[in-house]
C-alpha cells in the first residue's frame, strides 16, 4: 500500500456477559488492563500508525464509552450507536461504513491486547496489502502461542497469504486476532441487519481476496476474568504508550 490507512474503527458494542461480574455495571472496552483501558490500548495502537479519525460503535452503557473518551484528541472519534439493536461485527461496521472513508481502513475488537514484535502490527498490515488482489487482510496467531484463547484455531494460509477457513477440520494452526484492514468494497452485497464478519471473509476466501499474516508479537485474548488476570500477569511487564485521556 503507497498510503497508509486514516481510519480505523474499534469494535465496542458487546455485552460483554462472559466478563461478568466485572462487566455488570462497567462496559468491556473500559475493563482495565494494567492501568490502561482496553478500549484506550487499541486507539493508541491506531494512533501509532497514524490513524486520524476512529469510528468507536456503542451499545451496552455507551454513555460511558462516550463519557471516557470525551478528553482524547487523537484520534479524532466518531461514535456509531446501536441503540436499538445489537448488529455483531459485520452489521456494526457496515453502519458506520459512510464514517470510514473510501479507502482500506482498519478494524480492531475491544477484547483483545496485543505486543508488536519486529515491526508494528497495523504497519505490518498496510505494507502487506495489495489492492488489487485483496478485499481483506487479517492478522492471525499461532494458536499454540496465543493466550487467553482455548478455542481449535479458525485458519490455515499458504505461502502467498491465501486463507482457508477451518469449517470441518478439528483444528487449525492460527486463530484470527481481531485486528484486520478492509476494503469497503467487502460490503457491496452485505445484508442490512445484523450479521458477522465471518459471513464477509467466507465470500471472500472464495474469491480469492482472504488473505492474512501472523502476528510476530504477543497476543491475548481477554473474553473472561481469568482471562483478564492472566493477561495482566503477561501484558503488566509491558510498557504502555501514550496517556490513557488523549493516546498522548
Amino acid at each position: 500500500m503507497t498510503e497508509c490507512p486514516t481510519h480505523g474503527m474499534v469494535l465496542a458494542a458487546g455485552l460483554g456477559r462472559r466478563m461478568r461480574p466485572i462487566t455488570d455495571n462497567l462496559p468491556k472496552p473500559l475493563v482495565p488492563l494494567a492501568g490502561k483501558t482496553l478500549l484506550d490500548r487499541a486507539l493508541d495502537q491506531l494512533q501509532a500508525v497514524n490513524v486520524s479519525a476512529a469510528t468507536v460503535n456503542l451499545h451496552y452503557l455507551g454513555d460511558m464509552i462516550e463519557d471516557h473518551l470525551a478528553a482524547r484528541s487523537k484520534p479524532r472519534i466518531t461514535f456509531s450507536w446501536e441503540t436499538d439493536l445489537l448488529l455483531e461485527t459485520g452489521g456494526g461496521v457496515a453502519a458506520a461504513l459512510m464514517t470510514l472513508g473510501n479507502n482500506p481502513f482498519y478494524v480492531v475488537n475491544a477484547d483483545i491486547a496485543w505486543e508488536d514484535g519486529s515491526h508494528l502490527a497495523l504497519n505490518r498490515l498496510a505494507e502487506f496489502w495489495r489492492d488489487d488482489t485483496m478485499d481483506a487482510l487479517l492478522l492471525l496467531h499461532p494458536i499454540a502461542q496465543a493466550t487467553g484463547y482455548d478455542g481449535a484455531g479458525d485458519y490455515r494460509y499458504d505461502d502467498q497469504g491465501v486463507l482457508t477457513r477451518r469449517r470441518d477440520d478439528a483444528t487449525a494452526p492460527y486463530v484470527f486476532c481481531g485486528v484486520q484492514l478492509l476494503h469497503p468494497r467487502l460490503f457491496a452485497d452485505a445484508p442490512a441487519g445484523p450479521f458477522s464478519l465471518t459471513r464477509l471473509y467466507d465470500e471472500a476466501e472464495v474469491s480469492g481476496r482472504l488473505f492474512g499474516i501472523v502476528h510476530d508479537g504477543a497476543w491475548h485474548h481477554i473474553g473472561t476474568p481469568a482471562g483478564l488476570a492472566e493477561a495482566e500477569e503477561i501484558f503488566g511487564t509491558i510498557p504502555t504508550t501514550g496517556d490513557d485521556s488523549n493516546g498522548g
